[in-house]
């Protein structure tokens, strides 16, 4: 857990129990994370390139995770800057949102109510640890 803590999160998700539980899961599993409530501020927190992966709910106000992926991956690829692995958070896999994930640049995405196994598994696969 100590090598975990040293990865940096960002949850970007509206809804403010979906963020309690999944903060609590992340802070089981030894990961320091910071939270954003909408895909505008999620967005600006991700160019400041202080985090390793981002978990990200797909259907919020203001700006959804599609749009703020689409928007990353375009700075990221006009800045030269590594891409950073995205996990969607998605209450909608079952009805197509996986493939549309993936088209917005998403690397992996998790169905709600999110598991914990689950959630360390993709993690560790994209992240390391």
């Amino acid at each position: 857990k100590k090598q975990r803590k040293a990865k940096s999160l960002l949850l970007v998700e509206d809804n403010k129990i979906n963020q309690i539980v999944i903060l609590k899961q992340l802070e089981v599993l030894g990961y320091s994370v910071d939270v954003s409530g909408n895909g505008r501020d999620g967005l600006n927190l991700w160019k400041s390139g202080k985090y390793d992966a981002i978990l990200s709910n797909c259907n919020m106000p203001t700006m959804d995770g599609f749009e703020m992926t689409e928007a990353g991956r375009r700075w990221e690829r006009k800045n030269k800057v590594k891409p950073i692995p995205i996990i969607a958070i998605t209450a909608d896999a079952l009805k197509g949102d996986a493939d549309k994930c993936f088209a917005s640049g998403m690397d992996d995405y998790l169905a709600k109510p999110v598991e914990i196994k689950i959630l360390e598994a993709k993690l560790v696969a994209l992240v390391g640890l």
